[in-house]
């Protein structure tokens, strides 16, 4: 999954993308709105949290903008006015959800992940793909009942996999939905992260590799 934040705080902005990042997130920060406006434009974003005063495009010219183009992303409003109006406004612009500063960051992610879910297709609770469990609510993994110990990054790219439901997941998109914008796109991160993960996994091996298309689970 992947967050924009779009805050023009410095110090907030790094602590949510930070927290986000533990969290399991991939995301990108915009202190912005017109350099929100240009990463949403060429990025797939599952949720925007969007600071309502930011300097350059006001935060309601970004909302109004990203609904009015179609955005799949869900969009948290952040602001420091938390009346009843300022709510009502929001919502008005099509924003999803609202959270007035300060907050618990614990609340935050809450509704991130509420968010979230509905951005994706809905799924099960539990994704499995032969003897392969993935908790998705509790970000566990076992095989075969053996709790598998992963990374957030192999754990990110093990859940798109297995959402994928056999079919191929090239190494770009892997790179788009589990890493963010710092991610070289001629790195080899995906590669490495693959190694570790059919390590972990174990044989036989449930991840197979299309030479110069991509990955996909199979199940033995």
């Amino acid at each position: 999954m992947r967050v924009l934040v779009a805050e023009d705080e410095e110090v907030m902005a790094d602590a949510l993308a930070r927290g986000l990042r533990r969290a399991g997130y991939a995301a990108d920060v915009a202190a912005d709105g017109g350099t929100a406006l240009a990463l949403a434009g060429v990025n797939r974003y599952d949720v925007v949290l969007l600071d309502r005063d930011l300097p350059v495009v006001h935060g309601d010219d970004v909302c109004r903008a990203l609904v009015d183009g179609g955005s799949p992303a869900r969009i948290l409003m952040l602001t420091a006015a938390g009346g009843l109006d300022e709510k009502v406004g929001g919502f008005a612009l099509g924003a999803d959800d609202y959270l007035a500063k300060p907050f618990a960051f614990a609340e935050l992610l809450a509704r991130v992940q509420a968010l979230a879910r509905r951005t994706a297709p809905a799924q099960p609770p539990v994704l499995t793909a032969g003897d392969l469990r993935v908790d998705v609510s509790r970000r566990a993994v076992t095989r075969a009942g053996r709790p598998v110990d992963l990374t957030l990054k192999e754990y990110g790219v093990l859940a798109e996999l297995v959402r994928a439901d056999g079919a191929v997941v090239s190494a770009e998109d892997l790179l788009e939905r589990v890493w963010d914008e710092n991610a070289d796109p001629f790195t080899n991160a995906v590669r490495v992260t693959m190694v570790g993960l059919r390590r972990k996994l174990g044989d036989p091996p449930v991840i197979e590799t299309l030479r110069g298309a991509g990955y996909r689970v199979v199940v033995p």
